[in-house]
């Protein structure tokens, strides 16, 4: 994940009052229509809501959603909770960092170089 665009419904449709409809609004072609970015799963349970349009606010609600649209799959609550209680494993310890303070710009100020 994080850098692969998959297909949102392949067993059904997803059905979102978001009108996204994916990668098509930046490439044009017609076979990236409802193709959207996946994240990794790293840390999986940090991240909600889920979903491009922020539909499942649980992990529980995700794998429903994830199992009727790309599985064609109930679950039963028993499965559901195996699956989350997978995804929980993925979480790791997360850095402390602070952000660093940076002295304000003046007119003085270089220009950045990002490609020097």
């Amino acid at each position: 994940g994080g850098n692969t665009f998959q297909k949102m419904g392949v067993v059904e449709p997803y059905q979102s009052d978001n009108r996204a409809e994916g990668r098509i609004a930046v490439t044009k072609e017609e076979a990236d229509r409802f193709n959207f970015k996946v994240p990794t799963l790293r840390n999986v349970e940090l991240t909600y809501p889920y979903f491009h349009d922020g539909e499942a606010g649980t992990l529980s609600k995700a794998v429903d959603i994830m199992g009727r649209i790309q599985l064609g799959k109930k679950f039963t609550p028993a499965e559901n909770a195996k699956i989350v209680a997978f995804l929980k494993t993925l979480t790791g310890d997360q850095p402390d960092f602070k952000l660093p303070i940076l002295p304000p710009s003046t007119d003085k100020t270089e220009p950045p170089h990002p490609f020097n």
